[in-house]
């Protein structure tokens, strides 16, 4: 891997707070042509309202209790912002629980690791078992993201895997997901190899190419049983 061999990705870990733009990937979605037709688009905006909307509305108290153990635990608001790319690269803010005692602003940071102090003792639980990506619920209901799709990523990170995997940029033919089809088979947390790179973006293009309601329904049943489970599904 040129220039990133030696790099950990941690999707899960990036504090970046910067306007930056839009990460170019070397390969852009040819013309306007769209992976999903304007029914196929209309059907899964309905459905991420529907769910996310609900999902919000019942989850509310936890993520109130969650809010407040933040809060109790270390100093600092309960929520911040990352800045990802989003649908044809464009970046986004994406909401997240804190799990840091501190979190940093720029391109570059430094990536959480097994026993990185930085993270707060509830930090950990929220990680552990997703729970710090329940506030993306609240970017569904904006359209920045879809309860399915291919996970965001940092723009740095956009940019170096776009040098490394060709058709990168295809993966952002439909908006970020919470979840995906990459994370319920197993393609999730640090990216460390350029195979690693390669699968995700394989799974994330087979999703793409092979969208329908009950895989976007089936992916999310398959992430709850995860979680569930106690593990780390995203």
């Amino acid at each position: 891997m040129s220039g990133t061999a030696a790099s950990a990705y941690d999707e899960e870990s990036f504090d970046v707070l910067g306007d930056a733009e839009p990460a170019r990937a070397r390969r852009e979605p040819q013309g306007e042509a769209e992976a999903l037709s304007r029914e196929a688009r209309a059907a899964k905006r309905t459905f991420d309202i529907l769910v996310a909307g609900a999902a919000l509305v019942t989850l509310a108290p936890l993520m109130a209790a969650i809010a407040l153990a933040i809060r109790l635990d270390s100093p600092g608001p309960p929520l911040f912002r990352q800045t990802r790319g989003g649908r044809r690269g464009r970046p986004f803010r994406m909401f997240k629980f804190r799990t840091m005692y501190r979190t940093e602003d720029g391109v570059e940071v430094e990536q959480a690791r097994p026993g990185d102090r930085r993270i707060t003792r509830v930090g950990a639980f929220l990680r552990r078992t997703s729970l710090d990506e329940l506030p993306q619920l609240l970017n569904v209901l904006r359209g920045d993201m879809s309860l399915v799709g291919p996970r965001p990523h940092a723009l740095k990170h956009d940019r170096d895997f776009a040098a490394q995997v060709e058709d990168y940029a295809l993966r952002q033919q439909v908006a970020a997901g919470v979840t995906g089809w990459a994370q319920v088979h197993g393609a999730r947390g640090p990216t460390q190899t350029e195979d690693q790179i390669r699968r995700r973006v394989e799974l994330d293009l087979w999703y793409v190419r092979n969208w329908s309601l009950g895989l976007d329904i089936t992916i999310l049943l398959r992430t709850t049983a995860v979680v569930i489970q106690g593990h780390n599904a995203i």
